[in-house]
């Protein structure tokens, strides 16, 4: 468990192909519900987005998840804003959820959660960022492919429209990292691999 009376734990599709990185509880909701990206106007408006674009069943607290996963890289409810420890704390959680769940789309939302997956899960520069230039627009990870989310509480009138427009692109493709191990067995079968 982790170090903290009150958390919300990741929620979603343990075979997801798409996983949902947030802050935290504090900034993207879930202490109320228990459910990440549930509970604050922003997030509301994510899952509306992310329902229309293909990745809900239906918004909600909980939503209907089919192959999406939710989760904070800082589960703990904070007091305040979290430290630099804090996070440091949390990382294991977070690890071992994001391996856990090995999906193939990440979807990191707001500037921390992007900065993290650039340094963590990709070759991308974690430093600078411009939410605004990235967002919806996918990048080539190690082993994921990321699509960046500016954070929702600041989209102005054209950043749902394009995040759905990049979902419904995503889901039109392969967008699986796979790969065929099957190469190196005596019989023709293909096998693959995460």
């Amino acid at each position: 468990d982790p170090p903290c009376e009150s958390f919300v734990p990741g929620y979603g599709d343990a075979n997801a192909h798409f996983h949902v990185v947030g802050d935290h509880p504090g900034v993207h909701g879930g202490a109320e519900t228990g459910y990440p990206f549930t509970g604050f106007a922003a997030s509301e408006r994510l899952q509306r987005a992310l329902a229309a674009g293909g990745l809900l069943e239906e918004a909600g607290a909980p939503p209907v998840v089919d192959k999406t996963y939710f989760s904070y890289l800082h589960m703990c409810v904070p007091e305040g804003v979290p430290t630099a420890r804090d996070y440091a704390d949390q990382e294991p959680f977070f690890d071992a959820e994001v391996r856990a769940i090995t999906a193939h789309v990440l979807l990191p939302v707001g500037e921390r959660a992007t900065r993290h997956v650039f340094r963590h899960m990709s070759a991308e520069p974690a430093e600078d960022i411009d939410m605004d230039a990235r967002h919806a627009v996918e990048v080539s990870g190690s082993g994921w492919l990321i699509l960046p989310i500016n954070d929702p509480a600041a989209w102005d009138e054209g950043d749902e429209a394009e995040l759905v427009a990049a979902l419904e692109a995503l889901l039109d493709r392969d967008y699986r990292r796979e790969a065929d191990l099957g190469r190196f067995l005596p019989d023709d079968d293909p096998y693959m691999v995460r």
